[in-house]
């Protein structure tokens, strides 16, 4: 008897510290029944979600362009690129009828997702594949006969794992990019059925847009990738994806807490910390702002006033040590 297949990674200190920085995210936005309250995590998450995951691969359709095609509305644009909001929308609403470690739903959802696009939806691959960067191969997928072995072997490790579901979902999602099962649509597929996973463990997750932070911080996806293929384990696939799940929570949850009643400038802010804490100059870096006093007046001083940041070193305002951090005990 063949011993089950078992993926490789290793529970680093980073991966655990997230792993816990995530649960207390989500302790905070439940509440102390555990029911999720943000208007932010609705379907206009949805349709981030949606825009930031054809983005990264290189549809052009702006946040706008996509509520207008799932409104049905006449949107000028490339056919193929509203075909693939279609269809990523039809996906994420059918999400929640598909089984994490199931086969068949695994191809029906590559079909929602490729209808229109590829010739061969809901099959995977029957030829071979390298990921290209510029002229050079940076992965080279494992032939095309051994792919259905494969994703039953990684399939029945997702159903009998006792991995954290956090853990387990970021590991799918690697080993899926490695294996390369489909022709096309594998990036897609790899960030929505992490979605699937998580959202068993916690439904609020379904709504959750990480796929903004991956969009926004994709150098580090494709790179989290490499070195995952280089060391021959998903560890730093899954440090990555942990620091952007976690990003991804502060940032909902500030907008949440915000509501309608701050400006466009502190909603910036906020984004800036949704990450760690940063000094002003930084903040203004990243902001691309060179006054300070503008600085204060609009962006530091009234998500001060509000409550919504605080200071890193409450007792020394002067420090050159002093950083500023996203407050969400509320």
């Amino acid at each position: 008897m063949s011993t089950p297949y078992e993926p490789s990674f290793t529970l680093t200190p980073r991966v655990l510290a997230r792993v816990a920085d995530i649960a207390e995210a989500l302790g905070r936005m439940t509440g102390q029944q555990g029911i999720p309250t943000p208007p932010a995590l609705r379907r206009g998450t949805r349709l981030r979600t949606i825009q930031a995951s054809l983005a990264i691969e290189n549809n052009s359709l702006t946040l706008e362009q996509v509520t207008a095609v799932i409104a049905g509305k006449r949107v000028l644009g490339a056919p193929k690129e509203i075909q693939e909001v279609r269809n990523a929308f039809a996906a994420y609403e059918a999400m929640e009828t598909w089984r994490p470690a199931s086969s068949k739903d695994l191809l029906a959802a590559h079909k929602l997702l490729m209808t229109g696009l590829v010739d061969r939806p809901r099959r995977f691959r029957s030829g071979g594949v390298g990921i290209a960067q510029g002229e050079k191969i940076v992965h080279l997928a494992p032939p095309a006969q051994r792919v259905p072995g494969l994703i039953n072997d990684l399939l029945a490790w997702l159903k009998r794992t006792d991995a954290h579901p956090l853990i387990a979902s970021c590991v799918f999602h690697y080993e899926l990019e490695f294996i390369h099962p489909f022709a096309d649509g594998n990036g897609r597929m790899g960030r929505l059925w992490q979605t699937l996973i998580l959202s068993r463990w916690k439904p609020l997750l379904a709504w959750l847009p990480v796929e903004t932070v991956i969009r926004d911080r994709q150098a580090e996806y494709y790179a989290a990738l490499a070195a995952s293929d280089k060391a021959g384990q998903s560890t730093a696939f899954i440090e990555f994806l942990l620091s952007a799940l976690l990003q991804a929570l502060n940032e909902a949850a500030a907008t949440d807490q915000v509501g309608d009643q701050v400006s466009d400038q502190v909603r910036a802010l906020l984004k800036c910390l949704a990450k760690q804490p940063l000094t002003a100059l930084a903040c203004m870096k990243k902001l691309g702002l060179n006054h300070r006093p503008t600085f204060r007046k609009n962006y530091l001083q009234p998500a001060m006033d509000a409550g919504l940041i605080e200071r890193t070193l409450p007792d020394k305002p002067n420090s050159s040590l002093q950083r500023y951090r996203l407050c969400l005990r509320h």
